[in-house]
């Protein structure tokens, strides 16, 4: 319901020239919360990967821990062996003494007591090493079968973000040249499209050109439904000088990013709920501004696309 009034207070906007004061609020109020989503999302993507080395972390002190634990548990073994070789030896002795002296037999006999009280301590210590170093070997286990899944799980994603890379670069081939270009890093595919591919100087409205781009883009996308779509405006640091309902670059730059949403949203196969709309303004350039070349790279249009992660974070929450 919340994706359908959004989208009618942004064909609103579209058709209308000018808009009343409260209808605007409600629009800045609704690109907050975007803009919420986003951050929320970037956190939840940034805490999985913490939650990670910190399993990683974990399972180098578990090793760490049932190392220790094999080396004590040897050294109360070679404890024990030498206690029970000196008990033994002691019993030779009290069965050659006990031929010939009462006393000696008695000495022994308190000798012998002692040893075995030591030796019934030392195997009790022994067993309880063993105890403890049993649970460390499982723990140790099911946790590295827990960090071998979660790696499994991102390197599954991190190939199906360079199989998306990898599909929108070929759907993309007749931009090249033209202010486009395709990236993954951080586990994450993004696609650059400079302004002067998209929109006129000033407006909001796609162009031919631009308007097939992001229709062969939403063709990939349409066909990958588990991924998040992020569509970020940005502009150089030149002021917006229009008027009317824009009054700044923030304005601009949100509204050109709505405008790329509403192409994607024509092709059906893409589910609204993962598309995001956000307005960067001037402050995200990519280069200098200080020069006309610099400023034409940062007037973009990224595409930022996320694996959904849903199936690492159930990883995460388990016990």
């Amino acid at each position: 319901m919340i994706k359908k009034s959004v989208f009618a207070v942004i064909a609103l906007v579209v058709l209308a020239s000018c808009v009343s004061p409260k209808v605007y609020k409600e629009l800045e109020a609704k690109y907050a919360d975007l803009k919420k989503e986003n951050r929320k999302l970037s956190t939840n993507n940034e805490a999985l990967l913490s939650a990670k080395t910190a399993a990683e972390n974990e399972l180098k002190q578990l090793q760490s821990a049932y190392d220790e634990a094999v080396a004590q548990r040897d050294k109360l073994q070679a404890d024990y062996n030498a206690t029970k070789s000196n008990y033994d030896n002691l019993k030779a002795s009290y069965a050659a003494l006990e031929k010939n002296s009462s006393a000696a037999i008695a000495a022994n006999s308190q000798k012998n007591r002692e040893l075995l009280a030591q030796l019934e301590a030392k195997e009790q210590a022994l067993a309880a090493e063993n105890a403890r170093l049993e649970k460390l070997k499982k723990e140790l286990e099911n946790r590295s079968n827990r960090v071998a899944e979660l790696e499994q799980v991102i390197a599954s994603k991190d190939a199906a973000m360079t199989a998306l890379k990898n599909a929108i670069s070929r759907a993309l081939t007749d931009f090249e040249g033209k202010g486009l270009t395709v990236e993954q890093r951080d586990g994450k595919v993004y696609v650059s499209m400079e302004n002067k591919l998209l929109f006129s100087s000033g407006s909001w409205a796609v162009g031919v050109e631009g308007t097939r781009a992001v229709k062969q883009l939403g063709n990939v996308l349409g066909d990958n439904p588990d991924i998040a779509v992020l569509i970020e405006g940005h502009t150089d640091n030149v002021p917006y000088k229009g008027n009317g309902i824009m009054t700044s670059n923030w304005d601009l730059s949100t509204k050109r990013a709505t405008a790329i949403v509403n192409i994607l949203r024509e092709n059906k196969n893409i589910n609204p709920e993962n598309l995001t709309a956000a307005g960067r303004g001037e402050f995200a350039p990519v280069a200098s501004n200080n020069s006309p070349e610099g400023k034409a790279k940062n007037r973009r249009i990224e595409v930022i696309l996320t694996p959904k992660l849903d199936e690492l974070s159930k990883l995460l929450s388990e016990e």
